[in-house]
């Protein structure tokens, strides 16, 4: 790679902050230029960069329609920053890199695992082919599955492109969609339509490492004919946890909004029983950070639009295309709850013990998330002054952009322009995780001369 650009002292977190936001800059030019829109005038470097903002950090909010606003010109840059925003910036760069001849060197290899939320450095490389090769797959999977519908619908040309944009749309959680203000609402009875999509959204926000454990456990599951039980004690806890917490997630959702929404006039109430299974299924799962939705948001209940805020504060799985605190954070600090109630020294899972270091950044994140979003509510509560919103609303919608979900009801067109940096912000920061923007502002660590110190204890009173 570039050794003027690397002789730079700057840590991994402060190059991948940089690389986003340098992304981001660029798609925000591009979008504002005249060739990127259908009235062939700018439409405002605000708007512009808060749609970049939104496709790099693939959330899916849009302050304008996507359909009507972009030319093809402007949709294939958005549809770029899209898959740079979900694959990662070190992917792209690494991949070119490989493809070049050039070798990756350390420094590289140590921003690649800062990327990837790895622990070590062995295999990064091959982790990036596969990654990079992997998404190519799905994704072409999914835009033929797509295809299948939209062709007839469309003609074959743009039958093809809805196919394509949908599906690497979908894989990168982004949410972003090519039907107009009503996002998928039109499909909510095609069960091509909502399987592909939520296949997408559930393969991007496993992690990729999830997928190269269980690529691995079922060679092995062939090669030594293991039964189903013992392939799924051959996966690390990670995946475990991911698999288990995912599924767990769709379940308890799916039977939540099924129940709340079936008899809901606004919804799911004049819909027949299979629009309603698909329709309570896709809402459980597109919180997980897509952005698509199936069913009208402002019509759900409050109960409903709460455990919307609820999954898409979890949102997806580590090392994957999706955000909010994660699955593995959440079941972290869930577990550490239990093993407290049970009296238990220490936090377990699928009997191994969850060292504390992880203990403690798992809450860690999650309280700076909380902390994140209270601050942007309130801050929005004083900005957007239109008193059709509620104070659920302007929740619901920095929930949404913190966790990179794309889900809105109905604020992000109205939003000022503070309003609109704000939600930016927001979104940039969930993308990038909150821990790594506190370390990437932070100056080099001083070597701690006290850190083999260890202070006395003193109980306080808790609870």
């Amino acid at each position: 790679m570039d050794k003027k650009f690397f002789s730079i002292d700057l840590k991994p977190t402060q190059v991948l902050v940089l690389g986003f936001f340098t992304v981001i800059l660029i798609g925000a030019f591009l979008l504002d230029l005249p060739i990127s829109n259908k009235d062939g005038q700018s439409v405002g470097f605000i708007d512009a960069l808060f749609t970049s903002t939104s496709a790099v950090c693939v959330t899916g909010l849009a302050v304008v329609n996507t359909r009507d606003q972009w030319t093809i010109f402007g949709k294939v840059v958005l549809l770029l920053l899209i898959q740079v925003g979900g694959l990662g910036i070190m992917t792209i760069t690494t991949t070119m890199f490989i493809l070049l001849g050039k070798k990756i060197r350390l420094k590289e290899r140590l921003i690649i695992q800062e990327a990837m939320n790895q622990y070590t450095l062995a295999g990064m490389v091959r982790l990036i082919k596969n990654v990079f090769l992997g998404t190519i797959l799905i994704e072409g999977i999914g835009a033929f599955l797509l295809s299948i519908k939209f062709v007839p619908e469309f003609g074959i040309l743009k039958g093809i492109w809805m196919g394509v944009f949908h599906s690497i749309s979908s894989f990168c959680n982004a949410g972003f969609d090519l039907v107009g203000y009503e996002s998928l609402v039109p499909y909510v009875g095609s069960p091509i339509i909502n399987f592909t999509v939520m296949g997408l959204i559930i393969l991007g926000g496993l992690g990729f490492t999830v997928w190269l454990d269980i690529l691995r456990t079922i060679k092995e599951k062939f090669k030594y004919q293991y039964t189903l039980k013992r392939t799924f004690q051959k996966f690390t806890l990670h995946t475990k946890l991911v698999l288990v917490l995912t599924f767990s997630l769709i379940v308890f959702g799916f039977v939540f909004f099924f129940v709340l929404e079936s008899m809901n006039p606004d919804t799911l109430g004049p819909m027949g029983l299979k629009e309603k299974l698909l329709g309570s299924l896709f809402q459980s799962v597109t919180p997980r950070t897509a952005g698509y939705n199936t069913i009208s948001q402002t019509g759900m209940t409050d109960a409903s639009k709460f455990m919307t805020i609820i999954l898409m504060f979890i949102g997806g799985s580590p090392a994957g295309t999706a955000g909010g605190i994660k699955t593995v954070t959440f079941g972290i600090i869930f577990l550490s709850v239990v093993s407290v109630i049970r009296a238990k020294d220490d936090v377990e899972a699928f009997g191994k013990r969850i060292a504390w270091d992880l203990v403690r950044k798992a809450l860690t994140v999650a309280v700076i998330s909380m902390t994140v979003i209270i601050a942007v509510t309130m801050v929005l509560t004083l900005t957007e002054v239109d008193e059709k919103f509620s104070f659920l609303d302007m929740l619901f919608e920095t929930v949404s952009a913190f966790g990179t979900v794309g889900l809105t009801l109905g604020v992000t067109p109205y939003l000022t322009i503070v309003g609109k940096l704000i939600i930016s912000l927001t979104m940039f920061i969930g993308r990038l995780g909150p821990i790594t923007m506190l370390v990437a502002l932070t100056l080099k660590n001083k070597k701690n001369r006290n850190g083999t110190i260890k202070r006395p204890d003193e109980k306080v009173m808790v609870g």
